[in-house]
């Protein structure tokens, strides 16, 4: 298949990025640049720019296509400028949890930002044991202020509209959309398991009570504009370190349930806490610590910044809250399904080398996630998540 590609874009190579890097300014013509190319996702290329003095830069640019897939598999480069506007909207709001954006050319379908390199991916860390004791406060900060404040509660709603038509993101929410909540629960050909799981599988695509609060969840997707979301917040899109957190990679961001960007950083907590075989108790913390203080800020924003006048009504926040939360859930649940049996996995549970103990966590991810599907509207706190957690790793 032929991409057709806007007059100026051409994939940069280690070398045009260095050569780019200096005409913009940014380094001196005779400074000696090293420049490795570091992307290991699945949509683009990311350059790692560094001088003899360690100062470094990030140029982050979209292919035409999924890497993962190939020049099959068309993707709009226009998700880079989605990437580089979100980033600008969220600086202001969270400056000390997003990279600072240096330069973003749209032609060229590139953002230049922060070095990041001192932190780790919190994916890898996790997998490695790292703990991140600041990672869940941090990012319910994130959660709070980012969705808070582009949603009709904290932004003018014209303005909102406004933002709305700017981040219409409709290629990358039809990925979304097909290998989140429509593939995993259907025979389809994207769909990646082990022979084992078959029988698991087929229990999923045949159970129509399953099916019907997935096509609830996926509506919801679809249709509630509530707020600006990141769109793929999982733990490979943020990074940290002890004191520190940066979350990256919003190219995926659109107007939708505010419950979606919680639901899936639960869902990649849970893949630590199903498959970590010592120090899991501070990914229990997490679980709890991420919804507390975004409960908390939130609320503190809702009593402080509100420009919504039925904010003033009693039992309204609860009820926004507890909306919030539900949603989280279903959509925790399908991403645990979806990373386990659909297209894109995760390493937490791929990388465990011994076939029987990764069979195994598979098979607790898949009920955990089928179990959040079916019982998102009775689980009404962490606490709640934590106790069906522990019954799934018992087989209960």
């Amino acid at each position: 298949m032929t991409i057709a590609l806007k007059e100026g874009y051409e994939p940069l190579t280690e070398t045009t990025a260095i050569q780019l890097i200096k005409e913009l300014g940014y380094f001196q013509e005779h400074d000696q640049l090293r420049c490795k190319e570091i992307g290991d996702g699945n949509l683009n290329l990311v350059f790692h720019i560094q001088d003899e003095n360690d100062k470094a830069l990030i140029i982050k640019q979209a292919l035409p296509y999924a890497k993962v897939v190939g020049e099959s598999w068309p993707l709009t480069l226009h998700r880079a400028t989605i990437e580089g506007n979100y980033l600008k909207n969220a600086i202001p709001l969270v400056p000390e949890l997003v990279p600072q954006v240096h330069h973003t050319d749209e032609v060229k379908a590139l953002t230049i930002m922060e070095d990041l390199s001192h932190l780790d991916i919190v994916r890898s860390g996790f997998i490695a044991g790292k703990a991140y004791p600041k990672l869940s406060q941090h990012i319910g900060e994130y959660l709070a202020k980012t969705l808070f404040f582009t949603s009709d509660f904290g932004c003018n709603q014209q303005v909102k509209k406004r933002l709305q038509q700017a981040f219409s993101n409709p290629e990358l929410c039809k990925i979304t959309e097909d290998l989140v909540f429509t593939d995993p629960f259907h025979d389809s050909e994207t769909n990646d398991y082990e022979p084992e799981l078959k029988g698991t599988v087929k229990g999923l695509w045949q159970d129509d009570s399953l099916k019907l609060e997935v096509a609830k969840l996926k509506y919801k997707f679809l249709t509630h504009g509530e707020a600006l979301l990141h769109g793929d917040l999982h733990t490979g899109s943020i990074f940290a370190n002890e004191t520190d957190t940066k979350v990256i990679d919003p190219e995926f961001a659109f107007f939708g349930p505010a419950g979606f960007d919680i639901g899936q950083f639960f869902a990649n907590l849970l893949f630590q806490a199903i498959t970590r075989t010592e120090n899991n108790e501070i990914i229990h913390y997490h679980l709890h610590q991420v919804w507390e203080t975004f409960e908390k800020t939130f609320t503190t924003l809702w009593q402080t910044s509100s420009v919504e006048a039925f904010t003033r009504t009693d039992g309204y926040l609860e009820y926004v809250l507890r909306d919030y939360f539900k949603d989280s859930i279903g959509f925790a649940g399908c991403e645990l399904i979806r990373r386990t049996i659909g297209l894109a996995h995760v390493a937490d549970l791929d990388g465990i080398e011994d076939s029987t103990r990764r069979l195994a966590s598979k098979k607790i991810a898949i009920e955990l996630g089928r179990q959040l599907i079916l019982q998102q509207s009775t689980i009404i706190s962490t606490k709640d998540l934590e106790r069906l957690l522990e019954k799934a790793k018992r087989g209960e």
